[in-house]
């Protein structure tokens, strides 16, 4: 079956980085378009970021463009997240996703075939 396993989460002062990784199995990764969302409490998940298969194309929500970058390594079936200047507000579970349609990312949660059980970033001010 299809496992997506996040890690790299945890607590990290305001202005720090963390980076997340995301492992896949059970899917043919190199032709997966794969991406992050977050859910903050009491809030509805929302895209972060998308890499299209081959990371020519990638994507970003407007609240964290140049903060944060999205990169893969096809041969490792890994996608991740380096995530910099950290601000309270990003404090979410950080969900990895996958979906072999990239312009499902710009669409909705919905639409996405595959998630992972998500991983905690808490940024603390």
């Amino acid at each position: 079956q299809v496992q997506l396993v996040e890690s790299g989460g945890g607590l990290v002062q305001a202005g720090g980085s963390l980076r997340l990784s995301c492992t896949a199995s059970g899917i043919t990764f190199s032709i997966y378009a794969m991406g992050w969302f977050r859910q903050a409490p009491g809030k509805e998940r929302e895209f972060v970021a998308a890499s299209s298969w081959n990371g020519d194309h990638t994507y970003y929500a407007d609240s964290v463009m140049g903060r944060f970058t999205i990169s893969r390594d096809n041969a490792k079936s890994t996608v991740y997240l380096q995530m910099n200047s950290l601000k309270p507000e990003d404090t979410a579970v950080y969900y990895c996703a996958a979906d072999p349609d990239y312009r499902d990312y710009r669409r909705s949660p919905q639409r996405i075939s595959y998630w992972g059980k998500g991983i905690l970033v808490t940024v603390s001010s």
